[in-house]
């Protein structure tokens, strides 16, 4: 190649793959990828086996991809969180031509998910190679976030009800009867310490409207969300994001069930309140893998009365 200042040497092609080869070479790091796909709460629960993953592989670096990153930035545990869809340049800093484990499995279809016989995290552990002793999840906080809870300090001691979770946007129905707070027990809930406590409603944004609560279904970010829970003397929640989040921080919540279980998703420091069994017809015509779906099911409701759900004296002398 000539230019007006004199020759300039251009390599060939097998020198230049040569020396790609060499870089690469240099690189001794090695990293462990896990990939997590889904809703808040499944990411919240994910956390739980961050440190046993560095223990199993002490040698490389953990690099997450996740749905929510913000359940992960402070893991002591992690190297690097990238969120879904959003990894510049990834497959050639942490893939190509680089020492990897790659782990991009759904436990949602192991065998212990669908037959509900073991708990999201176990599901994980087999597919992760890591015992399971009953690991919790856990979201480390920084000092400012903690300050957070600030936000959610009233005159009167402070109770949680979350009674509706799930997308904030693309639900065709804004009560989903699989995991939603029936509303009249949600009501009697309020009615019952509404004048000891000031009540926060966390909600979606199209949810029902309680008498006599504080409604949060404003756009917050998660650890303001969570902060509401620390806040609080009580707290009533679904099978949704804060009732893992309230395990993370460790704070025993009465959570209640209907269409999922506690065996799958929830946690013994809880006090678990689940739906009476219920008499099946043949509603669940649309179920495959799975039995009640979260989504524009009304078919699927094997109740007939709220009473056949739960006993509403009992939930209110379990609160």
């Amino acid at each position: 190649m000539a230019t007006q200042q004199g020759y300039v040497y251009s390599p060939k092609k097998e020198e230049i793959k040569e020396s790609v080869v060499e870089f690469k070479s240099k690189n001794t790091e090695k990293y462990f990828i896990w990939h997590i796909q889904g809703g808040l709460g499944k990411n919240i629960a994910a956390t739980a086996l961050c440190q046993n993953i560095k223990e199993a592989y002490p040698d490389r670096k953990l690099i997450m991809v996740v749905s929510y990153p913000e359940a992960f930035l402070n893991n002591p545990y992690i190297d690097r969180v990238y969120n879904l869809g959003q990894a510049p340049y990834f497959y050639e800093d942490y893939i190509e031509g680089k020492d990897v484990i790659i782990c991009k499995h759904e436990p949602y279809h192991q065998t212990g998910h669908i037959t509900m016989t073991k708990h999201l995290i176990e599901n994980w552990c087999d597919l992760l190679g890591i015992k399971y002793t009953e690991q919790q999840p856990s979201v480390p906080v920084n000092f400012v976030q903690r300050q957070l809870i600030g936000l959610w300090q009233r005159q009167k001691p402070t109770i949680v009800i979350q009674t509706g979770g799930g997308p904030t946007q693309g639900q065709k129905y804004s009560y989903s009867w699989t995991r939603d707070m029936p509303q009249d027990i949600a009501q009697a809930i309020v009615n019952k310490y509404r004048n000891q406590y000031h009540i926060f409603q966390v909600c979606r944004p199209d949810g029902y409207q309680l008498e006599g609560v504080e409604r949060v279904d404003q756009q917050l970010s998660n650890i303001e969300l969570f902060a509401i829970l620390v806040n609080a003397q009580k707290r009533v929640l679904i099978d949704s994001c804060l009732q893992h989040a309230a395990a993370a921080f460790k704070v025993p919540s009465t959570v209640f069930w209907i269409g999922t279980s506690p065996t799958v998703f929830g946690y013994k420091l809880h006090n678990n309140i689940v739906a009476k069994l219920p008499k099946k017809a043949n509603q669940m015509i649309g179920s495959y893998l799975f039995d009640y779906q979260f989504e524009n099911n009304l078919h699927e409701c094997p109740y007939m009365e709220l009473k056949d759900m739960f006993d509403i004296d009992r939930v209110l002398n379990s609160i």
